[in-house]
């Protein structure tokens, strides 16, 4: 199901279970103005295609110990895809590392890195982050505030086509 093949229903619904995924069916089916068990069927339909990933909840890391969050700039020695791959499979070990993106220009990876503390942080920075494979330098800011995070994609006015956003 290509994105271009998704009626207004069915970004209604995308856009209702990224807002809000604890909703019941009957409530999201209220919502996006369908019955329940057609809205069942379209959300299972989306699941399949990809469109949804999966639910989870949102946790709040300060509260749970998570004091530090730092990006990590990461550039490697090589960049042929087999050493993109190795390096990509070592980050999917670090528990400290929420998210890995591959970038183009001078830097090759970003890195999204939590930890309960500096000394916590420093550890893996030393002990795993800067000693792997291929790793030719690695630069670090610390996060200082979150001005916004949010999750998922927008939902233009137009996309929903009844101007919900």
């Amino acid at each position: 199901m290509a994105s271009s093949k998704l009626d207004d229903i069915d970004r209604k619904i995308l856009a209702e279970l990224q807002a809000d995924g604890r909703m019941t069916n009957v409530e999201l089916a209220r919502r996006v103005g369908i019955s329940a068990p057609p809205c069942l069927r379209r959300v299972r339909v989306l699941e399949e295609a990809g469109y949804i990933r999966g639910f989870h909840a949102e946790l709040d890391p300060g509260s749970l110990g998570f004091e530090v969050q730092v990006f990590a700039m990461v550039r490697l020695q090589n960049q042929s895809e087999r050493d993109l791959a190795a390096f990509e499979q070592a980050v999917r070990g670090w528990p400290l590392v929420r998210e890995c993106h591959m970038l183009n220009g001078e830097i090759d990876f970003i890195l999204k890195c939590v930890a309960p503390d500096l000394r916590s942080f420093q550890h893996f920075l030393t002990e795993s982050l800067t000693t792997a494979p291929n790793v030719a330098s690695v630069k670090t800011s610390l996060v200082i505030r979150c001005a916004k995070d949010l999750p998922g994609i927008p939902f233009p006015a137009g996309m929903l086509g009844s101007g919900e956003a």
